[in-house]
C-alpha cells in the first residue's frame, strides 16, 4: 500500500541544490543521516518533458533508498501535491548546526 504522504526534500550537493519529492523520509540508522525512499517523478503520460527531471529521473534510477547527510539538508516540507523534480545553482551558504561534543572524564 502506499504511502499518503509526499515530502520535498531540498539539500545541497556539490554546489548545487536538488529538489526530489519522496513518499518516505526519516532519520537513518546511520548517525548524522536522512534516509529518502520512494522518489516520485513525474507522470510517463506527460507530453511536455522538463530535462532537468529527466535528468534526475536518470541519476536516480536505480536507487531504492538515498541516505542525505543532515548538515547538507536544507528543508523538508510535507506537500499536498507533487512538483517538478530540479536542480539548481547553490545560491548563499548552509552552514552546520553546531555541535558540542560532551567532554569526556
Amino acid at each position: 500500500m502506499a504511502s499518503k504522504h509526499l515530502y520535498r526534500v531540498m539539500f545541497v550537493n556539490q554546489d548545487q541544490l536538488f529538489e526530489v519529492y519522496a513518499r518516505a523520509v526519516y532519520s537513518s540508522d546511520l548517525y548524522g543521516f536522512v534516509e529518502i525512499e520512494e522518489l516520485v517523478f513525474g507522470s510517463q503520460s506527460q507530453v511536455v518533458v522538463d530535462p532537468g527531471e529527466e535528468k534526475l529521473k536518470n541519476l536516480f534510477q536505480d536507487v531504492k533508498r538515498s541516505f542525505i547527510p543532515m548538515h547538507a539538508v536544507v528543508r523538508i516540507d510535507e506537500v499536498a501535491k507533487e512538483g517538478v523534480s530540479k536542480i539548481s545553482d547553490a545560491k548563499g551558504s548552509v552552514a552546520a548546526f553546531p555541535v558540542t561534543l560532551p567532554k569526556r572524564d
